[in-house]
């Protein structure tokens, strides 16, 4: 049953449009994901749909008394009130209720007056009324699975604590519709599992925007893609639509061969032609006027990023020697954020950093850059350290100069890769125009300014790349030739991250913070930290506090140089498949058995020692894992 209908829909703020004439039809209990690269209007959107702006033409028509609730990327400015009252406003009648509850408890606390009391009587029968106790108890729920302290002033809490708050309030309103923008960012991983479980067992209809592929994998029932002004309804999950995306890319690559093909047959038709012929095929003439305006609209709209990291001089070997390293802030009780943490980090290695928030990932980054000191413990850091560092709070731009002096530093040109280029130029590889080039910091998008920051970290060479959530409002093609230009990269990796699918991309080893300060070190990826837990619901849990300490034992007996074999055979394991492919694929030609023997056979030593070596890596590989 159709609970959303958009009708014709055009929108567009400032001189572009970001859409035309589209047309979409939501039905009820569906999950759809919005993709498309920053920019085409997903957020705009969303909030078109949530009444917060209005196209230019076209109609948004719902169900009848159908009920919305959205989470916007961004905040706004004048929340006030604690945390229970912000997240209750989104209840109305009932909320209203749940808060003056809450007053007169807290009031209470040091008046308990006859008044009081028969205040609360009465407000406990109105709330029993409308059973509005479940609904309390779904602000507990998720301001226990949000680590959200009720009581808290709204005012006094950073900016992702407060899109939190707001992510509560737009769950617990049970709407129709929900609307989520970027629903994970600022989550760590176990809230973002809980979260996916909720939505899971949520019945009514969910459009969201998001960057977490594993979230939108698990999640989605439709696709539908925002690309050259229109809607592109894909069915099934995301992988689903990658699987139908490169089918799609494959058949238009095609298309545009033969595209081509016309296109230069016609250039030579012209150029070859008199001038009377060209009268007597006026029609012809206009068409090849038509392809070359198709041609050059096709270059208009096929821009991408193009990611280049520039690698400089090789550290020394080793780049981290951290020995017996416990940390404590003197403000919050002396409590050891980490405790007696031993690693050495190589050149070379990429390790991602996983815990819950306030678990102490930013302060470990912070301690091993020299930006805070070891409470107890050393940290001895390696020689020839170039480092290029990616702060999730986007410190390193100065949000009152344009984005051209935010990576030239008040330079024309800068030096990539040994050759001197504008900065305009190397803007646009970041899918900056020049005349957005121009402007200020503060006048961009999240989005925008996790590409701009990325573009000022990779314009100097580096040789150890700390990045401390990268992922946030980076749309999905971006983030995946972030990934690939990472895996490439020759340096040293350090990657705080909740986006389960680029930590197993990019990382060879995970260190796992608890919540006790003890540091768990495991190889591999996010994926494989997941499948030694318990219960993949509940990472970085205590519970199973035995379990974890017969893993950490365990680690110790893999040596350094074993855990660098170990990370590296993945890839070798992949190249000796892949090769193997090959030379089974060139043995089906009909002409491979007619070459003379001694090549036949030349080819089959070569398969057979391939498939010896594959074999001989899992034999390694397999032998490595049991010492873990």
């Amino acid at each position: 049953m159709q609970i959303l209908n958009l009708k014709d829909l055009s929108a567009g703020f400032g001189v572009k449009p970001l859409f035309q004439n589209i047309n979409l039809q939501v039905n009820i209990g569906e999950c759809i994901a919005l993709v498309g690269r920053n920019g085409v209007g997903k957020s705009s959107l969303l909030k078109i749909i949530a009444g917060e702006y209005s196209p230019d033409s076209g109609s948004v028509q719902f169900s009848k008394n159908t009920t919305i609730s959205m989470l916007s990327q961004t905040v706004p400015l004048k929340l006030t009130g604690s945390v229970y009252d912000v997240i209750a406003t989104g209840l109305s009648e009932i909320g209203a209720l749940l808060q003056s509850y809450q007053v007169v408890l807290k009031k209470l606390e040091t008046d308990v007056s006859e008044k009081l009391l028969a205040e609360q009587a009465t407000l406990a029968q109105k709330i029993d009324a409308c059973d509005g106790w479940s609904f309390d108890q779904k602000i507990q729920t998720v301001l226990s699975k949000l680590d959200l302290k009720g009581h808290d002033e709204i005012t006094a809490l950073s900016g992702g604590l407060k899109r939190r708050v707001l992510l509560a309030r737009a769950l617990v309103n049970d709407p129709d519709i929900l609307l989520l923008d970027e629903p994970t960012n600022h989550l760590d991983i176990d809230a973002v599992l809980w979260l996916e479980s909720f939505l899971k067992k949520y019945t009514k209809t969910i459009i969201l925007i998001t960057h977490d592929r594993n979230f939108m994998s698990n999640l989605a029932t439709r696709i539908i893609e925002i690309d050259y002004q229109n809607l592109f309804s894909w069915p099934g999950n995301y992988a689903h639509y990658c699987q139908l995306k490169e089918e799609l890319i494959v058949a238009q690559e095609r298309e545009q061969a033969l595209f081509d093909k016309r296109l230069s047959d016609e250039e030579v038709w012209i150029r070859q032609g008199v001038k009377a012929r060209r009268t007597r095929n006026e029609g012809r003439v206009r068409r090849l006027e038509a392809l070359r305006k198709e041609k050059s609209e096709q270059f208009k709209q096929q821009g991408k990023s193009k990611i280049h990291i520039q690698s400089d001089t090789q550290s020394g070997k080793v780049v981290f020697n951290i020995e017996d390293l416990s940390f404590a802030y003197a403000d919050k009780n002396n409590k050891k954020i980490i405790r007696h943490f031993s690693s050495i980090i190589g050149r070379g290695d990429c390790v991602g950093i996983v815990g819950q928030n306030g678990a102490g990932k930013s302060t470990l980054i912070k301690l091993l850059l020299g930006d805070l000191s070891p409470t107890s413990g050393t940290i001895t850091r390696g020689t020839n350290l170039e480092i290029a560092y990616f702060d999730q709070y986007r410190l390193e731009l100065d949000e009152t100069q344009t984005v051209q002096d935010n990576v030239g530093l008040g330079r024309e040109k800068i030096t990539i890769n040994g050759k001197e280029k504008h900065v305009i130029s190397y803007l646009q590889d970041f899918l900056f125009s020049p005349e957005r080039a121009r402007i200020k910091v503060s006048g961009l998008s999240g989005g925008e300014k996790n590409r701009l920051l990325l573009a000022k970290l990779f314009s100097r060479p580096s040789n150890l790349i700390v990045m401390d959530e990268p992922t946030n409002d980076l749309d999905i093609e971006t983030l995946e030739l972030l990934e690939e230009k990472l895996s490439d990269f020759p340096g040293t990796l350090l990657i705080v991250s909740h986006d389960r699918a680029f930590l197993n991309n990019v990382v060879t080893q995970l260190w796992v913070m608890g919540s006790d300060g003890h540091i768990q070190e495991h190889v591999g990826g996010h994926f494989d930290w997941e499948n030694l837990m318990p219960q993949k619901s509940t990472p970085f849990s205590d519970e199973k506090k035995e379990k974890v300490d017969v893993v950490k034992i365990k680690t110790q007996k893999i040596t350094r140089p074993e855990r660098r074999e170990l990370n590296a055979l993945p890839k070798k394991i992949t190249a000796l498949e892949n090769e193997i492919v090959q030379l089974q694929h060139v043995m089906l030609d009909s002409g491979f058995y007619q070459q003379s023997k001694e090549q036949i056979s030349a080819h089959n030593q070569k398969l057979s020692a391939a498939e010896s070596a594959l074999a001989k890596c899992y034999e390694r590989w397999q032998k490595l894992e049991d010492k873990i």
